[in-house]
């Protein structure tokens, strides 16, 4: 009964996250990419995270966040 089970886990402060870089989203990389993925304006934006809204959320974002 006076046992403890050990855990499997890491302690947080052991491992420490690497903060990553900001991507600039108007960079040229960003923009050839951009101009291949989306239709218009709207998408355009919706994509990079300005959605308006009323915006309904499509499955595959639901299961992203």
């Amino acid at each position: 009964m006076g046992k403890r089970k050990k855990g499997k886990g890491r302690n947080k402060s052991a491992v420490k996250k690497q903060k990553k870089p900001e991507a600039d989203i108007l960079s040229p990389a960003a923009m050839l990419n951009l101009y291949y993925i989306a239709h218009n304006v709207a998408d355009c934006l919706h994509m990079r995270g300005f959605r308006w809204p009323g915006a309904s959320k499509s499955k595959k974002e639901k299961s992203k966040s």
